[in-house]
């Protein structure tokens, strides 16, 4: 899972090789919050297949994606895009707290202007 100047892969999982990825970069992100965004990567790929990935922006948004291999029959689109659509919903607070840290730590913004942004 590579990196461009315009987008960092945090983390990701691949049913195709059962295997999980998280990007070194962020090693600051608390313990919990790994733990909570493996569990997120490993299940959706048991449950739809394909490849899962959480990708921050360039902006520092975070961007759920999925995709799958053509030749797989089994990948379930429909189903991917309702479980992309629910983690949205049921993360929303993670995804929000990951965008901000991504913004803080990386980005280097104001946390004052951030703050002040969302109010």
């Amino acid at each position: 899972m590579e990196e461009n100047s315009e987008r960092i892969v945090l983390c990701g999982a691949n049913a195709y090789e059962q295997k999980y990825y998280f990007n070194e970069k962020f090693n600051g992100i608390p313990e919990s919050i790994k733990e909570e965004l493996h569990i997120i990567c490993v299940l959706f790929t048991e449950e739809v297949g394909g490849v899962f990935t959480i990708v921050f922006e360039k902006d520092g948004s975070v961007s759920i994606e999925t995709d799958a291999y053509e030749e797989d029959i089994l990948y379930d689109e429909i189903s991917s895009g309702l479980l992309v659509r629910e983690i949205r919903m049921q993360r929303r607070e993670l995804l929000e707290s990951l965008s901000l840290y991504y913004r803080v730590f990386i980005l280097h913004e104001s946390v004052d202007a951030l703050l002040a942004d969302q109010d």
